[in-house]
């Protein structure tokens, strides 16, 4: 029997903010274990917590950029459960009134387009964080607890369970990160945890409306392991049930090492969160006007600069793409590009050697690249040149002009001494040119090398080629 993979993602986003979610305590990354809490974030007796505005702006900013209804009442839930790293045993979220509903997420795959229904979108707080001693939770005789994270200001944004595929959730995930880099809200790494994402899977008879029983995966922290679980655990579940056997509801772990899933918990047997209102914060009302400004202010998303690239600037789909999911070298081109000049002289710049250097030595000014072009085009040096001269930009605080002068890299322009460097070559090579004049007119491309290397690449190669042809036609 063929069977439809139908798959939803919960995806956690932790806010760029300064200070957690709802006390002042710093959300600074790599500080010593348990020196970032205070008594809110611990939930000591006596403490009463603060919602942080600028959450508060992130999420709505989110919410806005998904597409979403954002709603001006919303209220927050304690959410009651035991585990190590809740210090609490409760979670403050938003269970029966969240922020956001009903939004979408829209993406290309292999230049198709999707779209992604977003049921809904809340804000709550962070738990700490737990330390194996092992190399997973599975392996580990014992565990250490960190709570700086506790309480960092987070969204969680659930998707409607319409994706097909396991490369479908990774291209999905990829966008939404990008999504939320774009909009500033968060950082977005997921060696940090910044994005973390839980994914249920399941499968049903190919056509069926009935879905299967669903399996949660956790502990994804990569692209990459999201998309081999959720590939590994399709084929599981595919091979219980032509085995006759039936898929239990359970929670399901991710181990990287082995590349497999393991059981965690059943779900039947999850304890009832007891969701009631938080007593300690009142409802969220939000100002109309408020939203529409922080609409508003919402900067070009990468869908949107991917269809401008394409229509202003004629970019390729695999050029554009690039540009959108690198947004430094985005920005960057689109800075040049305003400014005049070839595009397409830019992009095979920006996406050949200078990407290898930016990445290690971080980006050049504009200015300087736009120099290093316009020096190309007047001829004053060869495209060959303009690798060595931009190797040299991010080693010297010269300009381009000053550093060609300087390694004296100008363009020979002199035909007599070019004729004197093609006659060395052929006169160096007379075997060859017998074999040239015998037909072998494959050896044209040689003879040009040789030149080219006897001027040591300073010369155009049109004109190489033209002076060339002479020469052998005269010669012949």
């Amino acid at each position: 029997m063929n069977y439809d993979i139908v798959i939803g993602l919960e995806i956690h986003v932790a806010l760029l903010t300064e200070s957690k979610f709802l006390c002042s305590c710093s959300t600074a990354f790599g500080a010593a274990p348990n020196t970032q809490c205070c008594p809110v974030c611990l939930g000591l007796p006596g403490s009463l917590p603060m919602v942080n505005e600028k959450a508060v702006e992130y999420a709505v900013k989110a919410g806005l950029a998904l597409n979403c209804q954002v709603h001006h009442f919303s209220r927050f839930d304690r959410k009651n459960y035991f585990y190590p790293d809740l210090p609490k045993a409760y979670q403050i979220t938003q269970d029966t009134y969240p922020l956001c509903t009903d939004g979408y997420l829209e993406y290309y795959i292999d230049d198709q387009l999707h779209r992604t229904a977003i049921t809904r979108l809340h804000l709550e707080e962070e738990a700490g964080k737990l330390i194996h001693s092992g190399g997973s939770i599975v392996d580990s005789e014992y565990s250490l607890v960190d709570y700086n994270r506790a309480g960092i200001p987070l969204i969680e944004i659930v998707t409607a369970p319409d994706i097909t595929s396991p490369r479908q959730a990774r291209l999905f995930l990829e966008q939404l990160r990008l999504l939320m880099l774009y909009i500033g809200v968060s950082d977005v790494k997921m060696e940090e945890g910044s994005l973390r994402c839980d994914a249920n899977i399941s499968l049903k008879p190919q056509g069926s409306a009935v879905l299967g029983t669903k399996v949660e995966v956790k502990n994804l922290n990569s692209f990459r392991a999201l998309e081999r679980a959720l590939e590994y655990e399709a084929e599981r579940q595919r091979i219980v049930l032509e085995q006759g056997g039936k898929i239990r509801q359970e929670s399901r772990t991710w181990d990287e090492r082995s590349g497999r899933t393991a059981s965690m918990r059943s779900k039947a047997d999850a304890p009832d969160y007891r969701y009631f209102p938080e007593p300690d914060l009142p409802p969220l009302r939000l100002d109309p006007a408020w939203v529409e400004r922080i609409k508003a202010s919402l900067p070009e998303r990468p869908l949107e600069r991917l269809r401008r690239l394409e229509k202003e600037f004629g970019l390729s789909r695999y050029e554009a793409t690039f540009l959108v999911n690198y947004p430094d070298f985005g920005q960057l081109f689109l800075e040049l590009a305003v400014a005049g000049g070839d595009n397409r002289a830019l992009i095979n710049l920006l996406m050949g050697e200078y990407a290898g250097l930016a990445r290690e030595f971080g980006h050049l000014e504009p200015e300087r690249l736009t120099e290093l072009l316009a020096i190309v085009d007047e001829g004053l040096i060869t495209h060959s040149q303009s690798k060595a001269v931009l190797e040299e930009l991010f080693r010297s605080p010269l300009s381009p002009r000053q550093i060609v002068k300087e390694k004296g890299w100008e363009v020979l322009r002199d035909v007599e001494q070019l004729r004197e460097a093609i006659q060395g070559v052929l006169a160096g090579h007379p075997d060859l040119l017998d074999r040239y004049r015998a037909g072998e007119e494959r050896l044209f491309g040689f003879f040009v090398g040789q030149v080219m290397r006897a001027v040591q690449g300073k010369a155009d190669p049109k004109v190489v080629n033209q002076l060339l042809k002479e020469e052998l036609n005269r010669l012949v």
